[in-house]
């Protein structure tokens, strides 16, 4: 993907010390590889920035973080294509953010879904309008949201877990912070502001404690971790070659309920 492609998906800026990558891909901002890309590519941008104490991951697009994956992508895809999606989505993004000296914050504007939570999580720090929702959808299209089942029963525990990730229900911004899968939740006007601030506060800090604290905290908690995101990895490929999987995303861009062959 040329620069400028890169740049009409994923927009960069630094305000201050802190740089603000944005995700400007409507209606949903659906994750396909361009877009996964062109974040990493920005995220190595603003780490490189001696400028820069701290980056904030954003929506340009109104009332929507994001909607999840590009299913069209993946129809058809099988498990190869499945597997070099997810090697780059997963893996990828969980290397680069362990590898980054300055701190991650999502400003979650609006729904949040599937691959929108999983770019929310991968960061340090959540902070979301009230207006957001967030939810994990998959189980209804044939897929499986399979990196949450390595974060989500850490965070909120297991059963709780197992009923968000097995019904596919959303659920609110107030819901997540009582749940400890949000740092913030703060009017839709202000979340920007609150975001900046924050970014602000990490960004004043000593670079050089920043990026020793944060690899040595981000060592300390990923050794099982990615170890059982590798895991998922493998079993969404094996997933990605059944006919249910086809059926569910035909479904989905059919508009139709999936007839899961029973």
């Amino acid at each position: 993907m040329s620069d400028s492609e890169g740049a009409a998906r994923v927009g960069y800026e630094v305000r201050g010390r802190v740089a603000v990558i944005t995700m400007n891909r409507a209606p949903v901002n659906a994750v396909d590889f361009p877009m996964i890309d062109a974040i990493h590519d920005r995220m190595r941008e603003a780490d490189a920035d001696r400028g820069v104490g701290a980056i904030v991951l954003a929506s340009a697009v109104e009332g929507m973080f994001c909607g999840g994956m590009d299913l069209k992508m993946i129809r058809g895809a099988g498990g190869l294509g499945m597997r070099d999606f997810l090697n780059r989505f997963y893996l990828d993004t969980l290397d680069l953010q362990a590898k980054l000296a300055k701190p991650t914050i999502a400003a979650v504007n609006g729904p949040a879904r599937g691959a929108g939570m999983t770019l929310s999580i991968t960061c340090d720090v959540i902070v979301c309008a009230e207006s957001a929702s967030l939810g994990y959808p998959e189980i209804d299209v044939g897929v499986l949201p399979a990196i949450h089942f390595a974060h989500l029963p850490a965070v909120i525990g297991r059963h709780r877990a197992f009923e968000l990730l097995f019904t596919g229900e959303t659920f609110t911004p107030a819901e997540a912070k009582a749940m400890g899968l949000v740092n913030q939740v703060v009017p839709d006007a202000e979340l920007m502001d609150s975001a900046m601030a924050l970014a602000g506060t990490f960004a004043a800090k000593s670079p050089t404690v920043m990026r020793l604290g944060r690899q040595a905290f981000w060592r300390a908690q990923d050794l099982d971790y990615r170890r059982n995101v590798a895991a998922q990895v493998e079993m969404m490929c094996a997933l990605a070659e059944t006919d249910d999987f086809e059926e569910g995303l035909a479904a989905f861009a059919e508009k139709r309920k999936p007839d899961w062959g029973r």
